[in-house]
This record gives C-alpha cells, structure tokens and sequence, in this order.
C-alpha cells in the first residue's frame, strides 16, 4: 500500500491550523515550538494559577490582570509562565487593552526562557471572536476525522478479506496511525510486521521480550506499556489479544514517539478487535472443524459404523461447527454461479459463504461452493445470494448420517439449476424424471427431439403429436392405442410410421421411446394447438 500523506492521517486541529484561520493582525513574539502540538481549547482566564482548570494543550488568553502590581515582578511572571508550561499550555495569548498597552518585557523574557509561545492579541480582536473561530474549526475537523473513521474501518474489514489478512490489516493500521506495529502470536513468534514507508521500523525483538512476558502470562484486557531511546519508540503500547474464554492468542505491539489522538486509538481499538477475530478464527475457531475432518479423514466409515460414544462425539464437532445442537437438523447446499463478475478469490468467496450461511464446514468446488449449514436458508437468504449472481440447490433437512445421501440428491438438482438459471429446493421437487429434469431443460428436450414434427403446420403437426402421445402410453400396442385414440390400428400404424421417418430415429427401442414419452411432457409451451 502507498502511505497516506500526514494530512490524511487522523488528528485533531493543531496550533499551526488554528493561526492560519485568525486575521494576521495576532502577532507571534515567540515560537516555542508548539505548531505541531494538538491544540485542545481556547479558554480566557484572568487568575494568578489557573493551572488547576487547564487541561493538556490549552491556548491561554490573558488581558495581563495577573500582572498587575506585585504580580508583575520577573519571580512572579516567571513563576506564572513556568506554571503554564508544566500544565502543557500550547500557547498564551496576551490582549492589548484594558490593563497593557503593549506585551510587557519581563514576561516576554520568561516565555523565551521556558519555551513557551506568546501572542500579542490587538484590541482589534476579541477573545470570543478567537474562542468562536476555534469552536468552528473544530467542529469541521470532527465532521472530516468522522468522514476518515469510516473510510478507515472499510479499509481495515477490506484487509481482513484478503488473502494475508494479518499483513493487510498491519499495512492499513500504520497507513492511518503514526505507528510502527509488530503483531505476536501465542508462542512469542512475530506474526506479521508493519510500518509506514520512511518511517521506524521498530526496535528489536529481544527488547520487547519483558512486556511480551506480561502480556502473555496475564488475563484480561490489560494494556502494558514501556518506552526505549530508539527512533519512533519513546511510547510502546502492548494490546493482548485474547479469545472468549480469556486465554492468551497473542498479542498486537504498538510504537510511535508522541501519544495518539482519541480518533488514531479509536482506529487501534477497531484493529485490535479484528485482530482478535481472526486470531480467534485460526485457533479456538478452527479446532471443531479441524477435528471433525481429521475423524472422517482417519475413519471414513466412522459415520455408519462408528459405536454410539464415537458418533454422539461427531455429532457435537459438526455442532460447534455449525454453530448448532447435536440434536438440530441441517442442510447441504450447493450454489452455482450463473452471471455477473467471478468471485473476489477462494479466500474472500469462502468467508462469505461461512457468513452468509453462518457455517465453518464450506468447500469451494469447480462449479461454486457447497457447505453444510443450521439454516432453513430461507426466500430472504435466497434472495441476498441471488443478488450476487449464484443459484443455490438447498437441499432437504437431514442428520449426521443422511448428509452423504443428501449431498447425492442435491448434486442431481445441479445441472437444472445451471440450465435453467433458477434456485430449487430439494424438499419442493417431485422425484420422478419430469421433476428432476425441470420445465426449463425438458422443453429444450422437446425442442430439439421433435423439431421435424414441431416445424409442420398445425394441421399436420397436431394429429402426429396426438398418435405418438397415445400410442406410447399405451406401451406401443397398435390395438389399445387405436382404441384410445378412436382411429383404426393401420391408421396408427401409418402416422407412427411418418413419425419416424420425421425424426430418423427407431421407434422399436425401449431408450428412444423413453427419451420421446419424456419429451411430450413439455411439448406444450411449444404448440399453439392442443397436444394430446
């Protein structure tokens, strides 16, 4: 990934964005290097301490009222600037008028000597005109972090569908937040590594062996901390990583030089959470799945001729597999693809379908997926997969034990799926050849075995259609058809006999009879008259 530009990363309105929004006429006596600092509030206060009031990163406005008699000795301003800059004031803001006509020397002198910025605000320009300004860029500087929160957390859950979604998680992190990022796994092995180009790259692995040890020995979701004298990692942050039952999966280290804004740990935390899920899904998630395949795998005839104990155990894997009771029925089901773009790649079609189907047991196959799920699959699941270009064979409710004869049956459905682009439900379809072959494939049947009699005129085509229907229900007897159909049996004989120079096929063979008895079934969308 191309890293972001320092703009685009996430922060709050700093002191150097705030100056360029006030009119030129507030004036800078001295720059103690707090442009870049985060600027918290702008706050007016006339007190002799008002330390006790500020929080980290205030710009301070004074009318020098503190200054006044004894107050503006050198010990008492020097004492009142070194307050400020021990509470991190980001800068004072001194106004002309009522009490000063100008900035007085002797705290001019103490802001250079404690490095602390200092303006001359002129009468021209309230203190409430420079609160509102604030108040105004920081409220559409909310509206844009918001906007890059949610771009951020797209880019992130577009990580975790790739196909290294450890790396691409990493890589999004430190293109977003400041940070150089080292992702552990439970036995103390780095997993993943990120940081942004030109930037640190972190500090040895060995150095961060004592919090690794804290965080990997301990429970609950406690962040340690540690600092070292190496570029980009004055402050590092450790965030365990842990699975439902609190057990130690890993952990995600974190490193920067100057603490993070609420919006840049907001991002970490998301991190961190999917972190978690995936961490889970590859251990703790993958354990019933695991197990239950390597059951089948060692015993393939476990299923039918496994004792009780054994296939109760099976039962509880396919379960937890499926996020179900051992006692619940479930459903094969196969989906094909049948328009739109292909697949995003096997790893981002395979999380989809354990999604939208709420199962871990999915397998990607040549024609689409197939996987086993608790789900009815109902007409509003049906409709999300459809959108997506795939037709689904939902297969009929079944136990541990009738899955393989279920997956037959809806493997049979597949090909009329395909052909006729619509989803079947295994438990709506009528079992016999006609319902197997769908009224989409059976009229392509009909179309193209009796297309000679099919292109006649109606006149000559419905008489023939009429003879071959009655005379192949009657199991080609000349007698009963010619009975059935009202006409003498040479009559039949004769039309069965245009029939087959028609269709240049032998009607004396029981498979060629069969193929036309089904075909009849759906000439009727073809013909305007009647069929027998």
């Amino acid at each position: 990934m191309s890293p972001e530009p320092a703009s685009a990363r996430l922060s709050f309105v700093t002191l150097d964005q705030f100056l360029e929004q006030l009119p030129p006429e507030l004036k800078m006596l001295h720059d103690g290097g707090s442009g870049a600092s985060l600027l918290r509030w702008v706050e007016p206060s006339e007190l002799e301490d008002p330390t006790p009031y500020l929080p980290e990163g205030e710009f301070l406005l004074t009318a020098g009222l503190p200054f006044l008699g004894k107050g503006g000795s050198a010990a008492k301003v020097d004492a009142y600037v070194q307050r400020l800059v021990g509470a991190k004031v980001a800068a004072l803001g001194f106004g002309i008028k009522p009490y000063f006509d100008a900035v007085p020397d002797v705290l001019l002198d103490a802001c250079r000597r404690h490095g602390l910025t200092l303006f001359e605000v002129p009468e021209s320009l309230p203190f409430a005109a420079i609160g509102l300004e604030f108040s105004q860029l920081l409220e559409s500087d909310n509206a844009r972090v918001f906007r890059q929160l949610a771009e951020t957390n797209r880019q992130l859950m577009r990580a975790v569908l790739s196909p290294r979604p450890e790396h691409e998680l990493l890589a999004a992190l430190v293109q977003r937040v400041p940070v150089w990022a080292v992702l552990v796994g439970a036995d103390g092995r780095v997993r993943a590594r990120g940081h942004a180009a030109g930037g640190s790259t972190g500090v040895e692995h060995s150095l961060l062996a004592p919090m690794l040890e804290r965080l990997l020995s301990g429970s609950g979701p406690r962040v340690e901390m540690d600092g070292f004298d190496e570029p980009g990692s004055a402050l590092v942050v450790g965030h365990p990583l842990r699975s439902t039952k609190d057990a130690n999966l890993g952990a995600l280290i974190l490193g920067s030089d100057v603490p993070l804004t609420p919006a840049q740990n907001n991002v970490v935390q998301s991190a961190v959470g999917l972190l978690e899920l995936l961490v889970r899904q590859r251990t703790s998630g993958s354990l019933a799945p695991s197990q239950l395949a390597t059951a089948v795998l060692l015993h393939p005839d476990s299923l039918t001729s496994g004792g009780t104990k054994h296939i109760n155990g099976l039962k509880d894997l396919l379960a937890q597999s499926l996020s179900s009771t051992r006692s619940a029925q479930m459903r094969v089901v196969q989906g094909i693809k049948v328009d739109g773009p292909g697949g995003e790649g096997p790893v981002r079609d395979l999380l989809q379908w354990r999604r939208l189907f709420d199962t871990k047991l999915v397998e990607i196959t040549e024609y689409g997926f197939v996987a086993i799920t608790r789900l009815r699959v109902d007409d509003s699941l049906l409709a999300d997969v459809e959108k997506l270009g795939w037709r689904l064979v939902v297969g009929e409710p079944t136990e541990l034990n009738g899955l393989t004869d279920a997956y037959q049956r809806a493997s049979s459905l597949r090909s009329r799926v395909a052909s006729s682009g619509i989803s079947v439900r295994a438990d709506e379809v009528t079992w016999s050849v006609t319902g197997l072959l769908g009224r989409d494939a059976g009229t392509m049947l009909a179309e193209r075995m009796l297309a000679p009699v099919l292109s006649l005129e109606p006149e000559r085509r419905d008489p023939l259609l009429q003879v071959l229907h009655g005379w192949l229900s009657e199991n080609g007897s000349w007698d009963a058809s010619a009975k059935l159909l009202g006409l003498h049996r040479n009559s039949v004989r004769r039309q069965i006999g245009v029939v087959g120079e028609l269709l240049d096929m032998d009607l004396n063979k029981a498979q060629v009879r069969a193929e036309l008895w089904v075909a009849l079934q759906y000439v009727e969308g073809l013909v305007s008259g009647p069929e027998a």
